[in-house]
């Protein structure tokens, strides 16, 4: 059987093997630098002893020297060449760059006699004949370690980054439903590429996790992020170099359109609506006062974090306390730093505290049951990502059913984020413990919380929890995107406020928007008609120092499509087989997601804090920060900023619902004693 229009000449012949090969190419470079300062060290160690090689072992090191020298002058001459020709055409022109296999087979090539002569190297100095200097003995004794270092490390980053695939992709071809793929011979190829795909990238995945103790269900989350994996790079040809230079085009592409006037309509249009003023500074004192306790369930991790210089000392008093025999306390706290640090993040004292779990693995994280006076609340605190355990529960993102009764419509949620809420809901039913939590404080209302991970669990958490607890209440804070489906999304903007700052990356991610992020990259890096070192360059200078955003000059600037030497196999591959991440050239609308992912969205109404203005000083800076109701649709995309990372940190968080807290505070207080003299009157 004839595969159809091309399909398998686009699969297995990608730009020469230059992607995979520009993959590989990254970490034999990473060492570069380290290479020439070890060069120039043992030439001037080789230059001063010179002639003075007549010590017991002597002759053996002149020679190791001498040939050291000249292997490291071919490694590093090696090197120099692949950087210059690395450094030819550009993204989606590889013709340049066409010798560059050659030379990164030469290079590989150098490995067995580097390797060897690290040997030797470590024979010498173990060797307890060797009588000569102390200071050059220890000399060659940091050369053999930094040789073995260097090995170590590149070895291990290409059996990560290194596809072993080469350029055999996966290809979407067209839906036809009577087409028996499974029995024919087309279709047992396609399987076996993306099982092939998928076993690479789950050896990727165990390896990165190699230091924690694997499961049943661990082997079954690395399987199904491989599939995750597999399916979002399995239509691309991107290295990593390739997507950072395509993040920083697309972030002076968002700030050009930023900084360009708009329409009055259009500002209209995207305005949020806001239900009440009043509702937001009261809901904004709420989500400050609660971000204590989200915050606290980090323990001392955050608490060091935000004292820096004093924390270690503050939390050296409680770390040799036991723990109060009336506190349930779960898991590892070596020394009581975290519950220690939780004491002092809450204020509350230690019977205040119901139950506290520090146990950590996939699927089930931290949290703890507090009593909340202030409030008159019970507080359930999750933890957000702090762990190995917790990432692989945030990449477990396939979608499942929510089946609860008495709510009208069930729909998808986030798998990884709803077995971690399974497991709280389990402790807190199923054990007693809020039982025994009302039991001391009936008249208090019940309120989750939690930050990232642990704000997305408490959203589901809250949900499960709504039938038991009609008057439940939940602040996430900085949930991620890929969350709940539209109807869930819009039943619990009843008893759920999300709080997002900036241009927080994790509210933006889900599996739509990821797609529509590479989609994105794509497109500009295969139309940039800049090398790809002028890009990185001026890149870095325009984050770190500003400027004037780039002209974007494209490949077909004054040209023909046929200009290309070959285009990006991703291009040409999205275009003509219509991928899942990718629908058409002139549709840039975040909106249109491919069918398998379903559209997920933030839970509740959303509250998103924004930095107005700031002033630095010598050693600290003062932001102003404002606060509006926003729609679920304001986080379609993902936003390119240097703060996309910074502005999820939980102290950000906490600073910025603390400035609007004290801006706002003054205007409560005059309302609650206008509502007071009405109620007299």
């Amino acid at each position: 059987m004839r595969l159809q229009s091309n399909g398998a000449e686009n699969v297995f012949q990608s730009r020469g093997h230059i992607p995979s090969w520009e993959a590989f190419w990254g970490p034999l470079a990473s060492g570069r630098w380290t290479l020439k300062q070890k060069w120039i060290g043992i030439l001037v160690l080789y230059s001063i002893h010179k002639g003075q090689f007549n010590c017991a072992g002597g002759a053996l090191l002149h020679s190791y020297l001498l040939v050291l020298l000249i292997l490291l002058a071919a490694i590093i001459c090696a090197l120099c060449s692949i950087l210059y020709i690395s450094m030819q055409g550009t993204i989606s022109n590889p013709g340049p760059r066409k010798s560059l296999p050659k030379l990164l087979y030469l290079r590989l090539a150098l490995f067995l006699p580097e390797l060897v002569w690290a040997v030797v190297g470590a024979i010498w100095v173990s060797d307890r004949r060797v009588n000569c200097e102390g200071a050059m003995i220890s000399a060659i004794f940091g050369t053999v370690i930094a040789s073995w270092i260097i090995i170590v490390f590149t070895v291990a980053a290409i059996v990560i980054v290194f596809d072993p695939l080469g350029g055999r992709k996966t290809v979407y071809l067209p839906d036809c439903a009577n087409r028996d793929l499974e029995s024919s011979q087309s279709g047992q190829l396609f399987y076996n590429v993306k099982k092939s795909a998928t076993r690479v990238w789950e050896k990727r995945i165990r390896l990165m996790c190699c230091c924690i103790v694997q499961d049943d269900d661990h082997r079954v989350a690395f399987t199904t992020i491989a599939e995750l994996f597999r399916t979002y790079f399995s239509d691309t040809d991107l290295v990593p170099s390739d997507v950072a230079a395509g993040l920083t085009l697309l972030h002076q592409e968002q700030d050009k359109v930023e900084n360009c006037p708009k329409e009055p309509e259009e500002i209209i249009t995207q305005s949020p609506l806001t239900p009440t003023a009043d509702d937001l500074d009261a809901e904004l004192e709420n989500a400050a006062h609660y971000m204590k306790f989200a915050v606290a369930t980090y323990g001392w991790a955050y608490y060091i974090m935000a004292n820096p210089f004093t924390g270690l000392c503050k939390l050296k008093g409680d770390c040799c306390r036991s723990s109060p025999t009336e506190t349930d306390i779960i898991g590892s706290d070596r020394l009581n730093m975290n519950f220690g640090a939780i004491l002092k993040i809450t204020g509350l004292q230690y019977r205040d505290f119901i139950h506290i779990s520090f146990h950590n693995k996939i699927y089930e994280i931290p949290f703890y049951i507090a009593l909340d006076h202030k409030k008159e609340a019970v507080v359930v605190a999750v933890r957000g990502t702090l762990s190995f355990e917790d990432v692989l529960t945030d990449l477990s993102a396939d979608c499942e059913h929510l089946t609860l009764e008495d709510v009208l419509e069930n729909g998808f949620v986030h798998k990884g984020i709803t077995q971690a809420a399974n497991y709280i809901y389990r402790r807190l039913i199923n054990d007693g413990i809020l039982n025994q939590a009302f039991t001391i404080a009936p008249e208090y209302k019940l309120v989750v919380v939690g930050h990232s991970l642990g704000g997305g669990t408490a959203s589901i958490l809250a949900i499960m929890l709504k039938n038991a607890f009609p008057s439940v209440r939940c602040y996430a804070f900085s949930p991620p995107g890929g969350l709940l489906s539209k109807s869930l999304a819009d039943y619990t903007k009843q008893f759920i406020i999300s709080v997002i700052v900036g241009k927080d990356v994790v509210p933006r991610l889900s599996m739509p928007n990821m797609e529509d992020l590479k989609r994105r990259i794509i497109r500009i890096v295969a139309n940039c008609n800049r090398p790809k070192y002028q890009i990185l360059l001026h890149g870095c200078w325009y984050e770190v120092f500003g400027g004037e955003p780039d002209n974007f000059p494209t490949e077909l600037d004054g040209r023909n499509q046929d200009a290309l030497t070959q285009p990006l196999l991703a291009e040409e591959n999205l275009m003509v087989h219509q991928s899942p991440s990718y629908t058409t050239l002139g549709d840039d609308s975040p909106l249109s997601s491919p069918a398998q992912y379903p559209r997920l969205f933030l839970p509740g109404r959303i509250i998103h804090i924004v930095e107005e203005s700031s002033t630095k000083r010598w050693c600290s800076s003062d932001v102003k920060y404002t606060a509006s109701w926003s729609k679920e649709t304001a986080f379609g995309n993902i936003l390119i900023s240097p703060k996309m990372i910074t502005d999820h940190m939980p102290d950000i968080v906490l600073k910025a619902l603390n400035s609007l807290a004290q801006e706002n505070a003054p205007c409560i207080s005059c309302r609650a004693q206008g509502d007071f003299s009405t109620n007299i009157v």
